[in-house]
């Protein structure tokens, strides 16, 4: 089985070379591979596995539970005649967590962090003929201030843990381009000036020879809306692309992006130097603000209840890496069937893929880190500069409405009592900010915040009362302290942000020999959806909550908590589900 989707939905280039499959495999539990030069490609690797799953999956061919904190890959690789007289940069979609690579014996690249894609122009390390790729990568499976989202340090699952992914879990694969191209655009859409800010990045500026330009076609249900042409004299570049939605019938409002409506807009990019074109890129957009107005949590300016449902994003045979392509769609179109309009990514970048389908389909996102368990100097780094990949990478996704640095406090266990802990917290709400002004930040999700422009709580009650006594007025939900935890920390008071339940439900249902646990129980189909509508209808019904997010859309490894079994069988009817979501299922029935 292999990967074989073009990686990268956001910025698609018509040539590419997908370099999934078969590599030739070792592990380096003595740490002897650089002493011997492995990356040299003379000595012989004991195993093979099916790239990108990792040696942990049973889609890697390996299924692996053993400790191996060093991996190498290795495998040789031919161009294709399209790569003839370009520069040919090398993708890594992900690869967990610390990567070294090699080509034909020369390192190419360095790269920390486990879920954030990095690139090399390797067109200087190219010979006529077959090219060895070799790839070490590390990944400490003891060290809790690594940023590992849910991989368990410890050898088996458990609690709220899950399996180790080490070394490539996405897609490699190569790209011919031209020395003069661009290497990727930020795109902010104003929906009140009906306009896209184009933010350009170019390369190989110094040694065109003649005016470079970049013209931008964007277009509509197949007609052309804009059309700008605009000089490039610096590598980083701003431009304001305007939309003609006015010559048409409807208006411009009714093609805003929306889960119930996902209109996008198709976008060329094309780069020329004295009119021949050098680069040419596929894109597109949606029209959409997020925004907290008066206190009221707003879609393009129109108060919107969030019905998210917490999504891992882990699969029986791939672990964080899906087995197909389509299984990342489907799991969009499960979301949406059960009455969801978002869905809050958990612990884990995921594959852009899912966001690609998650803009066409239409779904709101979270975006969270994948966080670490202990603070100090080193986790610091590392995570602040992961983070900053990760937003970079999924910035221009209209399906992303929301940032979340941290969860529950982890990586600052401490942040109650620590004012460095809570500086942290603090500083990544206003790198976020620094970073990216057009969404919403959750600074530490479900307690114990700083800055934040979400007050979100994770709430497992079970029983229908409590929960409607407590979700009854503003002053009582502050005040509450579903964990043990205060929700704000520090000087942080109260500033009428809009109030989420961010995490609540996780029934337990079993429909099978597999064991596990959840926050409560269910004994049949019609005692999940009856425990399931006892702990939605009061957060539907709350005047001053205004959306929740609902755990969890599967089960996995030992959790029993989702609305669909692991393998992504539904546990109820998927209609009655969406009834319970909509309000509509009613007592009894």
């Amino acid at each position: 089985m292999e990967r074989q989707h073009y990686p990268r939905p956001q910025f698609v280039r018509a040539d590419w070379m997908n370099l999934n499959g078969k590599w030739d495999f070792e592990f380096d539990d003595a740490r002897i591979g650089l002493r011997e030069r492995w990356q040299e490609g003379e000595r012989p690797f004991a195993l093979e596995i099916n790239v990108p799953f990792c040696y942990e999956s049973k889609l890697s061919g390996i299924a692996s539970q053993e400790r191996h904190d060093v991996v190498w890959y290795r495998r040789t690789f031919r161009l294709a005649d399209a790569f003839a007289g370009r520069h040919t940069l090398l993708h890594f979609g992900a690869v967990d967590y610390r990567a070294t690579v090699w080509v034909n014996g020369r390192k190419v690249a360095e790269h920390e962090g486990g879920h954030t894609p990095f690139s090399a122009d390797i067109t200087n390390e190219l010979i006529d003929g077959d090219n060895l790729l070799v790839v070490r990568a590390e990944d400490d499976s003891r060290d809790i201030s690594l940023p590992r989202g849910k991989q368990y340090w410890k050898y088996k699952s458990e609690s709220i843990f899950y399996t180790r992914t080490t070394g490539i879990w996405q897609t490699v694969w190569l790209e011919p381009v031209s020395g003069t191209r661009l290497d990727r655009v930020l795109l902010t859409p104003d929906i009140v000036t009906n306009t896209v800010e184009l933010r350009a990045f170019a390369s190989g500026l110094e040694t065109a020879e003649g005016q470079v330009e970049l013209k931008a076609t964007a277009r509509f249900d197949g007609q052309t809306v804009a059309e700008q042409t605009f000089r490039i004299g610096k590598s980083i570049e701003t431009y304001t692309l305007s939309l003609n939605d006015f010559n048409y019938h409807d208006s411009p409002w009714r093609r805003w992006w929306t889960p119930e409506h996902p209109n996008l807009y198709d976008l060329t990019l094309s780069l020329t130097v004295d009119g021949v074109e050098t680069d040419r890129a596929e894109s597109y957009f949606g029209m959409r603000k997020i925004s907290v107005d008066n206190g009221k949590l707003c879609l393009n300016h129109r108060p919107y209840f969030m019905k998210l449902v917490l999504d891992q994003g882990y699969f029986p045979d791939g672990l964080l890496t899906a087995p197909t392509d389509e299984a990342l769609k489907r799991d969009v179109e499960y979301t949406k069937a059960m009455g969801f309009n978002g869905a809050r990514k958990h612990q884990k970048l995921e594959d852009p893929l899912y966001l690609y389908w998650c803009d066409k389909l239409g779904l709101l996102v979270w975006g969270e880190a994948a966080n670490a368990y202990e603070m100090n100097e080193t986790y610091i780094r590392r995570f602040t500069a992961e983070w900053q990949e990760s937003i970079a990478r999924d910035y221009n996704h209209p399906c992303i409405v929301a940032w979340v640095p941290l969860n529950e406090s982890w990586g600052v266990p401490n942040i109650l009592d620590d004012a460095k802990e809570r500086h942290h917290a603090l500083a990544m709400y206003h790198l976020v900010k620094s970073l990216d002004r057009t969404r919403l930040v959750v600074s530490n999700d479900g307690w114990e915040q700083m800055r934040t422009d979400l007050l979100t709580i994770h709430d497992y009650e079970w029983q229908e009362s409590v929960l409607e006594q407590r979700y009854s007025d503003t002053a009582t939900a502050v005040a509450s302290r579903p964990a043990g935890r205060c929700l704000l920390v520090g000087d942080t008071v109260y500033e009428d942000q809009p109030i989420l339940v961010s995490e609540f439900g996780g029934i337990a249902f079993k429909m099978s020999d597999w064991e596990g646990w959840g926050y409560s129980g269910a004994e049949n189909a019609d005692d999940f959806l009856a425990k399931l509508e006892a702990v939605v209808r009061p957060l539907l019904h709350s005047p001053v909550v205004q959306g929740f997010c609902y755990t969890q859309l599967t089960d996995v490894e030992q959790e029993i908590n989702g609305l669909l079994t692991y393998d992504r069988r539904p546990k109820a009817d998927l209609d009655k589900i969406k009834a319970v979501m909509s309000g509509q299922f009613g007592k009894g029935s």
